[in-house]
């Protein structure tokens, strides 16, 4: 009977920890891999928001200049020049619930262009990432893993 109670105690430990994990705001913080596995996004707090930025790359380099790729797809031409290594594409995020990032926008530099977010654990270390245009039901879901740099 000792070992019964000890085996729920634990369990019911692992899960409330688990349960915490995601009502923390701040739970979302630190490296994600893209759903892609072609880049990771360290995500942080800057003032009351969430953003992301882009640390790694699998293939940073352009293959045929060998410099680091650009921006080049982006709507605004004076930005073509700037390096995707280190550009925010995440940005505006509010923890509405538990779970649960709205408000946000993500940019794709492969196509340049925006969209609105919402990023919700699947769980502690598994983002679902849904980009959509308009209303939620008009988009594509990602989803990212929890990461070292």
């Amino acid at each position: 009977m000792k070992k019964l109670l000890l085996l729920i105690f634990i369990c019911g430990s692992i899960f409330q920890s688990r349960a915490q994990d995601t009502k923390n705001p701040d739970a979302i913080l630190g490296v994600w891999l893209t759903g892609s596995k072609e880049g990771k996004v360290e995500i942080f707090k800057k003032g009351n928001n969430y953003q992301g930025k882009i640390v790694w790359m699998k293939e940073p380099n352009d293959p045929k200049t060998g410099n680091l790729k650009t921006d080049k797809f982006h709507p605004d031409e004076k930005l073509h020049t700037r390096p995707i290594l280190g550009l925010t594409n995440l940005w505006g995020f509010v923890f509405k619930s538990e779970n649960t990032w709205e408000e946000g926008h993500i940019y794709d530099p492969k196509n340049g262009k925006e969209y609105k977010c919402i990023i919700s654990f699947k769980d502690k270390n598994t983002l679902n990432v849904r980009g959509y245009i308009g209303i939620s039901l008009i988009g594509r879901t990602e989803t990212w893993l929890r990461s070292s740099l």
